[in-house]
């Protein structure tokens, strides 16, 4: 997991930090008075701030061993007592909840493995979820209990908390951002996404379009086969179902496939003619940008998704293609439109590393090149000793 999000800002230190072990610890004080709120955000703060992000959840998680009860059934009772209120459940989307929370879910999975503590397991987290997600934790349950742990999963698809549904989907994602992998196949979730594709809140059917492009990173065809029964079923409301098509499929377009194209009503061998194309530096610096434009005439009536892939120098010399969304347009016959683009190459970028050398741009319009053009990256100045 990566905690750089910007010069002098560190994910780390704003999600776990003395503070935010003081709330936890005050969380337990509050409903017995026997936690030593004091002793426990002392011995966690020993270390914590040496350790990396998710080292810090295995972290706290640790040093609570050591203040709640040692038979994990009465220390799961303490955790789920000091829980705050639920999320708000008026809420829709984007309420992912606090992340020190994160810790009492690697203590449940530490303590409560054992196949005589399921049960407990599974019934705390699934109150814990709905103060923080907790899809990291369910996938190690998958992974040692897979049949009783999806048995329940299954429940929780249609109950009352929205967080709780979502987990259903999140958890078993096949690609999940900072988890390790789940060793069931990608097909067996797939009566959880039959039933949440339909759920009402975008929370829900966000993860559930995100789990779909995982699948379909591997394996299109399940993905295509899905949207289209869903669709035939009209249980979710069109403009949703629509939403969840298009982001499932994002990956899928991007590739160029036609059958993804389609279903969302692009032709895949769209009838256009792209003049103009050039790139307006031809040399740029790490942190300059690249400027680039064109003209697209439809020769029929057309809708199109326009991207553009940037081609990357990697250190060995080859080249490594990324493809970035630019809009869609819908023209009618004859119709013109005249694109630009103006993209920053970041110094300080933390997902890719820059080189100098000739770097492409392609346009890709419906999955299609549209013509490849060259510039040049150039190393960057050495500034004068005291300037940054």
């Amino acid at each position: 997991m990566n905690d750089k999000q910007g010069i002098g800002f560190s994910l780390k230190d704003h999600l776990f930090n003395e503070e935010k072990v003081q709330f936890l610890a005050n969380l337990f004080n509050v409903v017995d008075d026997n936690f030593e709120a004091g002793s426990f955000v002392r011995d966690v703060m020993k270390q914590l701030l040496q350790l990396e992000l998710k080292a810090r959840i295995v972290h706290i998680a640790t040093v609570l061993e050591n203040y709640l009860a040692h038979d994990f059934r009465v220390a799961a009772k303490q955790i789920v007592a000091a829980l705050p209120q639920p999320l708000d459940p008026a809420l829709t989307d984007d309420d992912f909840g606090d992340f020190i929370f994160a810790p009492l879910g690697a203590f449940v999975v530490r303590n409560g493995l054992a196949k005589k503590h399921l049960p407990t397991s599974l019934k705390t987290l699934k109150e814990i979820t709905q103060r923080f997600s907790m899809e990291d934790a369910i996938r190690t349950f998958i992974n040692t209990h897979p049949d009783e742990t999806l048995t329940e999963l299954a429940r929780w698809s249609t109950d009352s908390n929205y967080h709780v549904r979502r987990l259903v989907s999140e958890g078993t994602r096949p690609l999940l951002p900072w988890s390790g992998r789940i060793s069931v196949d990608v097909t067996t979730p797939l009566p959880f996404l039959e039933t949440l594709h339909a759920d009402p809140t975008r929370y829900v059917t966000r993860s559930v379009a995100n789990h779909l492009n995982d699948i379909a990173k591997a394996q299109p065809e399940i993905v295509l086969d899905a949207l289209r029964r869903w669709k035939q079923l009209g249980k979710q409301h069109p403009a949703e179902l629509q939403w969840i098509t298009k982001h499932a499929l994002r990956t899928m377009v991007k590739r160029g496939h036609p059958q993804a194209l389609q279903l969302l009503g692009f032709s895949a061998i769209p009838k256009i003619e792209v003049t103009e194309f050039a790139i307006n530096t031809p040399q740029i610096q790490p942190g300059d940008a690249i400027e680039f434009s064109f003209n697209v005439t439809a020769l029929q009536n057309e809708s199109l998704v326009i991207d553009y892939v940037v081609e990357f120098v990697k250190a060995n010399a080859t080249l490594s293609p990324k493809v970035h969304k630019l809009k869609q347009l819908s023209l009618k016959k004859g119709e013109s439109a005249v694109v630009s683009k103006r993209h920053v190459l970041r110094a300080n970028a933390t997902t890719y590393s820059l080189y100098p050398g000739t770097h492409y741009v392609t346009l890709q319009i419906n999955g299609q090149p549209f013509g490849r053009l060259p510039f040049a990256l150039l190393p960057a100045k050495l500034l004068p000793r005291g300037q940054k």
